[in-house]
């Protein structure tokens, strides 16, 4: 194998990495549009930037919680408050698509319970990566759209910038971040984006507690939310202008790729302060493009 080839073999996961995350912002961009024509806005104020502090407090609260959980030897409770985590926001996925279909008016939210019950039985029962890959990409995207749309441009900036400094201080300060994935790897939820190495991976046979090496790369679904939400709420709240929505995107992928030449140098990293920091940057640029103002 040539050395351009074996290039193109350790760099392949990466980019497939990244080609995930551009995937759910735009379905999180398509997903945005029925969702507020259907009113699902978590805040009837999106301007207010408390907002963005209560989001912080919910994430502090569900970090504390899964902390507790893993120390207690209780991850069923985990496990439990996850899997109707995934089932109501695939309901939400689900019922916003099916708003676009005519001929299930009336009938829309029944369908809906059974299609993200099924889903979720599916995931529960065979968590190979690709099924947990899928499931992954519509929760995110689902997650990305709800709160994008919740959050005026404001809100969102702040919001990211608090998540990037709290990523970086727990991952390499107090680095419970990385013990809480540790701690839950091994429960293959879709709470990560799974990348084999090889075409021979398989997720049902990954053993997290024997394994020191393993033969795919992970990434936590909050590294394609977070930047995405910046990507939806610039889409919704400075209608008609796609410069910064663009310069968003850009700025995601741009940073992505800087964070991936660190990990595959050796170096563990935080994402988020690539990642909110390329996708806020990409935003500014696309609003001095423009020309526009985003307050």
């Amino acid at each position: 194998m040539s050395s351009i080839e074996q290039s193109i073999k350790e760099y392949l996961p990466i980019i497939s990495m990244g080609g995930l995350i551009l995937i759910v912002q735009i379905l999180a961009l398509f997903l945005s549009t029925p969702m507020e024509v259907s009113g699902m806005q978590a805040f009837e104020d999106p301007t207010q930037v408390s907002n963005s502090i209560y989001y912080i407090i919910m994430i502090l609260v569900f970090t504390l919680f899964v902390l507790i959980a893993i120390k207690k030897n209780m991850k069923w409770v985990i496990s439990l408050f996850i899997y109707l985590a995934i089932i109501s926001t695939i309901y939400y996925v689900v019922l916003a698509l099916f708003t676009l279909i005519p001929f299930l008016s009336g009938v829309e939210s029944i369908v809906s319970v059974v299609l993200s019950v099924g889903i979720t039985v599916l995931l529960y029962k065979y968590p190979e990566w690709y099924v947990v890959d899928i499931v992954g990409v519509c929760i995110a995207a689902g997650v990305s759209a709800l709160i994008g749309i919740s959050l005026s441009v404001v809100p969102v900036i702040v919001l990211l910038v608090l998540l990037a400094i709290y990523d970086a201080i727990s991952v390499y300060k107090t680095k419970h971040m990385v013990s809480m994935a540790e701690g839950v790897m091994d429960l293959k939820l879709p709470i990560m984006f799974v990348i084999p190495k090889n075409l021979n991976y398989s997720f049902l046979t990954e053993d997290f507690k024997q394994d020191e090496k393993h033969e795919a790369f992970f990434m936590g679904l909050g590294d394609a939310v977070m930047p995405t939400l910046l990507v939806v709420s610039a889409n919704v709240f400075m209608k008609s202008n796609f410069y910064p929505v663009l310069g968003a995107i850009l700025g995601t992928l741009i940073g992505h790729a800087i964070l991936s030449i660190q990990v595959m140098k050796g170096n563990p990293q935080a994402g988020l302060p690539f990642l909110n920091s390329g996708v806020i940057l990409g935003f500014f640029a696309g609003v001095l493009i423009s020309g526009a103002s985003f307050l």
